[in-house]
C-alpha cells in the first residue's frame, strides 16, 4: 500500500560499552520531516556447482539515509555532526568533527489512514547541505538535506543477530508498542527465538 504522509522524526543517541554494544538514551524531535530516502546495498554471493548457482546469499551490507527537513537545530546539529556549541550558543563547525552515530525514527502514513514507524538502529550522519537562494519575484523555500550511513548495530538481538531496522504496521502490532515507539528505542523481542545460522 502506498504511502502519503512522513512525520515524526526522532534520534536518539548512543553510547557504547567497552565491547561496543549500544545502550540508546531518550528519543528526541530531530526536525520537522519533507522527505526520506532509504537505499540499502547488499552484500551478495553466489557458489556455481554442477554447471548452475548452488547457494545464493544477501547480507544486509549498509544503507543510505537522505533526510530533507525544515530546519536542524544547533542542539541536534552538534549531535548528529560533531559541531561544537559556543558560550555564546553559535554553532561551530570544524574540519576535525565527526558526529557518533545515533539511532533514527520516523512515521509514514498509509493511503488507508494507518502509519508504518521505522526505527533505524545504527546511522552515522555527515554535514548538512545548504541550499541557499535570494529572493525573486516568487517565495522559494530552501530547506537542508543530510545524509547518513546506516549500519547494522554492534549489539546482538535476543536472537543473536544483529539488526539495522525496525518496522511497526499500526494494526498489525499491539497498542503499547505504537504508544511506546517514541518513548524509547524499539527493542526486539521473540516469542520463539529465530534459528541462529551456522
Amino acid at each position: 500500500m502506498a504511502t502519503i504522509g512522513l512525520d515524526k522524526l526522532y534520534y536518539a543517541k548512543i553510547t557504547e560499552n567497552d565491547a561496543g554494544e549500544e545502550t540508546y538514551g531518550t528519543p528526541s524531535q530531530l526536525a520537522k520531516a519533507i522527505s526520506a530516502d532509504l537505499s540499502v546495498e547488499l552484500a551478495e554471493a553466489t557458489l556455481y556447482a554442477d554447471d548452475g548457482a548452488s547457494e545464493i546469499v544477501k547480507e544486509f551490507k549498509s544503507g543510505t539515509l537522505s533526510l530533507g527537513i525544515d530546519d536542524i537545530g544547533s542542539a541536534a546539529a552538534s549531535d548528529l555532526t560533531g559541531a561544537t556549541i559556543d558560550k555564546n550558543k553559535v554553532l561551530i563547525s570544524a574540519s576535525e568533527d565527526g558526529g557518533d552515530p545515533v539511532a533514527v525514527g520516523f512515521r509514514a502514513k498509509k493511503s488507508n489512514g494507518k502509519y508504518k514507524y521505522y526505527w533505524l538502529y545504527r546511522v552515522k550522519f555527515g554535514i548538512p547541505a545548504t541550499n541557499l537562494a535570494t529572493k525573486g519575484d516568487s517565495i522559494t523555500f530552501s530547506t537542508p538535506t543530510i545524509e547518513g550511513t546506516i549500519l547494522r548495530r554492534n549489539k546482538a538481538d535476543a536472537g543473536s543477530k544483529h539488526p539495522w531496522k525496525a518496522e511497526a504496521l499500526e494494526g498489525d502490532v499491539t497498542a503499547a508498542t505504537i504508544t511506546n515507539w517514541y518513548k524509547e528505542v524499539y527493542e526486539p523481542t521473540y516469542t520463539a527465538l529465530p534459528e541462529k545460522t551456522t
